[in-house]
């Protein structure tokens, strides 16, 4: 049953039953209006509590249904039909009140919460805006900078933090929850509705918020409609508010923004289904993990697990480096405390869970050994056998590389089927996206135990398969030829980096490489200059490291435009005997956009992703691409395939002897298909 229904004395309790989330489908919704006219025409219920079962009040409307024809009794119906209740009617929230779910809540003519429950409303997430009164209803009840704060914000308040906003009128912990909301409802003579009230601020709050969140807002159209109906809310009766409400909602369902958000929510669900993995493959137990390699990356990827209550086992080759780690580790802890958002006790007892070692030996009792040492091939496979000789049989070897054949790192030791690569992202510890590369041997066991784990440590897993630069990184080298080649030819770095900004992007091809630092995998050698990132090398401009790069950079990090750097481009030109010319922003778009697209075409074609939307989540929580747009592959279906094969096919005299026009991408575009029907294995060879 969708809505489950008891009696408690003269107190008539509805829960919503529909796991794992009670999300708030046709069944609960219909189930709901029932229940709740039995209820109103039983004169022996004086008063009626709603709560969820299992971990969760309600999580909100079902996802499925979006995008479709919604089949009545819909929500506001059934919202509106419990405001207007004739008996009190009081909200039981543990767990998770999300979206529908608070706007359902704050129908109810009380509120009871566990303290540590979680309540908002994150439709911004989604490109569309709570479309069930919760505008209009939460303004009412918190003020209009908190309401506005967590709509557009999208962070859920603790019913702790709801009790002291008013969102809440009492806590309750959980397994009192039930019996604590059904005495509190009987003795409310006066019936609260949330509608009735007023709205407390006024249309200089919503000014000022606009103003100091200019980046939750600006050129986003769910934040702007919540903005204009919250104004509603203050200006205008209850009934016409929500008709605002309404007609907005269904303006941002059908937008592209609100698509895009709805394909990103869905892809990133999508990507932890694996194509060709035996259903029954069961994965490997990890309790204990190690980690080779003490510096930032190694330091951040041990916080992963140590925050997941996972022991650490750190090793380096000496103790200082392991000393630097650790202080790196304790740092974020104690900054974490500092903020809140740990308990200072735990900063301890995390700490606790981390071992710092020289020997090899001590890798022994892992589950998992990852190494994260300096990016080179013949210091990887000297690790890899050295690893190889300690670790216990059906120990999963893990390499953190971002671009080295993984199958060559395998072959290095007695046990390929145990090898993979999990590319964490820098700073490990914040990056939500891990590369998990499946080499032509590894095992499906291990391959399922990396997916599971990555859940387990919080990350978005994707998997790929090996080539250069796995999936993300093999389609930034193909933007980032296109972006050095068209500053040799005589676009300055911030001309190129522009284009990227304007596209949305956190930062352009030049200063994301003065980020990552320009001397990664430089050979060391002044006197040897082989590419332009050697030439800055040679004259010690490593990038934001050395605060000089392709840009110059003051004490705070913030690029500025470097004559410097200009001067340095224009001796490697002048080597190279190449002429400089005016370049137009439409060229930069489509040699280092548009490229880009190519590349994923590839990368789907040689099956190194499972999916065209994997290669979305990749680009979205790796590389900063605008989530308002979907990622990459949707992207440019939207903008169409046509016009970018065509683009790419006008400058293909300028696109180098070494690019090919992808077949999958020019097919899709001549038959009219978007670029999302492929499905691979990511098998690049028979699994052992």
């Amino acid at each position: 049953m969708s809505v489950i229904t008891r009696r408690l004395g003269p107190v008539m309790e509805i829960s919503l039953a529909n796991p794992p989330v009670n999300a708030l489908g046709l069944a609960v919704r219909a189930g709901l209006l029932s229940a709740l006219a039995e209820a109103l025409a039983d004169a022996s219920v004086t008063a009626l509590v709603i709560r969820g079962e299992g971990r969760a009040f309600s999580a909100g409307a079902d996802i499925a249904e979006f995008g479709g024809a919604m089949m009545a009794p819909l929500l506001p119906e059934v919202i509106e039909a419990i405001e207007a209740a004739t008996k009190p009617v009081v909200a039981a929230i543990h767990g998770e009140a999300l979206g529908g779910g608070l706007e359902l809540a704050m129908a109810c003519h009380y509120r009871i919460a566990a303290p540590f429950a979680r309540l908002g409303l994150p439709e911004v997430k989604l490109g569309i805006l709570p479309g069930a009164g919760g505008t209009q209803r939460l303004p009412r009840l918190v003020g209009v900078s908190e309401a506005l704060t967590m709509m557009i914000g999208a962070n859920p308040v603790s019913g702790t933090k709801a009790l002291a906003l008013g969102l809440v009128d009492e806590l309750a912990e959980p397994e009192e929850l039930g019996a604590r909301a059904a005495a509190f409802a009987i003795g409310q003579a006066v019936l609260r509705r949330t509608g009735e009230l007023s709205v407390a601020g006024d249309a200089a709050q919503i000014e000022a918020f606009a103003a100091a969140n200019r980046r939750l807002v600006s050129g986003l159209d769910a934040p702007q409609a919540i903005i204009k109906a919250v104004q509603a809310a203050i200006e205008l009766p209850l009934s016409e508010g929500l008709a605002i409400e309404q007609a907005l909602f269904h303006k941002l369902m059908t937008g592209p923004q609100s698509r895009a958000l709805r394909h990103a929510f869905q892809a990133e669900r999508l990507a932890a289904k694996l194509v060709s993995l035996p259903a029954a493959t069961a994965p490997r137990t990890v309790e204990a993990v190690g980690v080779i390699g003490a510096g930032t990356m190694g330091a951040g990827i041990a916080i992963n697990f140590l925050s997941a209550g996972i022991p650490v086992t750190l090793i380096d080759r000496d103790d200082a480096a392991l000393e630097r780690g650790a202080e790196t580790i304790r740092t974020n802890y104690t900054a974490s405390a500092t903020k809140g958002r740990i308990a200072q006790d735990d900063v301890e007892r995390l700490m606790g869970l981390l071992t710092t070692t020289l020997d090899f030996a001590d890798l022994a009792a892992a589950d998992l050994v990852i190494e994260a040492v300096f990016e080179d091939m013949a210091v990887k496979v000297d690790t890899f056998r050295r690893v190889d000789a300690v670790a216990k049989p059906g120990a999963i070897l893990a390499t953190n590389t971002s671009f080295l054949d993984v199958d060559a790192i395998a072959a290095a030791t007695s046990r390929p089927s145990d090898v993979l690569g999990l590319h964490f992202f820098s700073p490990a510890h914040v990056m939500k996206l891990l590369e998990v590369v499946r080499g032509k041997a590894t095992a499906p066991d291990v391959l399922a135990t990396a997916m599971a784990l990555a859940r387990r440590i919080g990350k978005i897993a994707v998997v790929a398969g090996v080539c250069d630069g796995f999936i993300g990184n093999r389609i930034l080298f193909a933007r980032q030829r296109q972006a050095e080649a068209l500053v040799l030819e005589g676009a300055s770095p911030e001309q190129v980096d522009a284009v990227h900004l304007a596209l949305g992007m956190p930062m352009g091809p030049f200063a994301m490489a003065d980020l990552a630092g320009l001397d990664v995998g430089w050979h060391c050698d002044p006197g040897r200059v082989e590419s332009l990132h050697d030439a800055f090398c040679a004259v010690g401009r490593f990038g934001q490291k050395s605060r000089a790069g392709y840009y110059d950079y003051d004490e705070k990090r913030k690029a500025i435009p470097s004559a410097a750097a200009l001067q340095v481009i224009d001796e490697y030109r002048s080597g190279c005997a190449l002429p400089a010319r005016e370049i137009n922003p439409e060229e930069i778009f489509v040699r280092t956009v548009y490229v880009m697209v190519n590349e994923a075409a590839h990368v789907l074609t040689e099956g190194i992703a499972q999916r065209a939307s994997d290669i979305d989540v990749v680009w979205l929580t790796g590389y900063g691409w605008p989530r308002h747009t979907g990622g990459l592959v949707h992207w440019a279906n939207e903008a169409g395939l046509g016009m970018i094969v065509a683009a790419l096919e006008r400058y293909a005299d300028r696109l180098g002897p070494n690019f090919t026009l992808s077949p999958l991408l020019s097919a899709c575009a001549g038959e009219g298909r978007t670029l999302d029907v492929q499905q691979n294995p990511v098998n690049i060879g028979e699994p052992a």
